[in-house]
């Protein structure tokens, strides 16, 4: 078993855990031990409760990033994104949704989770090409926060077997963000074939300042997050 299965079977243990007990009974140890894994790992990879919700927020992101080769607008890589990243959570879900119902009485674990987001998030509008640099590119991270969070709120209560609710929600999301851009400021940098004789407004002609996320604004690849 390497490390990726071994996540995987703890994980899916402790979601489980959750689910049955409620999230503020799960211990890294009993969900090892009712997955029959070695404590030793357990402890080494998973030294906290939190933990857990962590790496699940990792495998998720890597879900989410993996190059399919497919092109397209800004807005619809997001999209793929976020979907893939729901599709991960969807293998959790009884246990995410009781950790989301435990979440107004844990106000450290809603901090951690806060953090883990916008994390989350950087990645995602950095992958898709949106510009994050300076105060305009951080209010674009913390726009699609809030698509992230209005679109979970929405998976939460889709029962439908191909999310096509939390689809919706989604759309909606990104649509409301992307009319929202234009009081953000800031722009895309300018893909290469784009020379500076062609006018600005025939890049973004709605002036759009979250150009990525409008319907027509062509995809620009944005630098990669270093990690940690």
């Amino acid at each position: 078993m390497d490390d990726d299965q071994f996540d995987s079977a703890l994980i899916g243990s402790a979601m489980a855990q959750a689910e049955t007990l409620g999230w503020r009974h799960v211990t890294v140890a009993a969900a090892a031990r009712e997955a029959g894994l070695a404590l030793d790992l357990a402890r080494t990879r998973f030294p906290h409760q939190a933990s857990v919700l962590v790496r699940l927020g990792v495998l998720a992101d890597q879900a989410a990033l993996v190059d399919d080769g497919s092109t397209g607008t800004v807005r619809e890589r997001l999209f793929d994104m976020l979907m893939r990243r729901f599709d991960v959570l969807q293998q959790y879900r009884g246990g995410v949704q009781t950790v989301m119902r435990a979440l107004p009485f844990d106000p450290a674990l809603v901090v951690m989770l806060a953090f883990e987001t916008r994390t989350s998030m950087a990645w995602m509008a950095q992958a898709s090409g949106l510009d994050t640099g300076g105060l305009a590119g951080s209010l674009r991270i913390t726009g699609l926060v809030g698509v992230w969070l209005q679109t979970l709120r929405a998976w939460e209560r889709d029962d439908s077997p191909d999310l096509s609710g939390t689809m919706a929600a989604l759309d909606r999301a990104l649509d409301r963000a992307a009319s929202l851009g234009r009081f953000l400021g800031g722009r895309l940098s300018p893909p290469p074939e784009i020379t500076p004789e062609v006018p600005v407004d025939a890049v973004d002609p709605d002036g759009l300042g979250l150009e990525g996320l409008g319907p027509d604004e062509p995809f620009a690849p944005g630098p990669v997050i270093s990690p940690g």
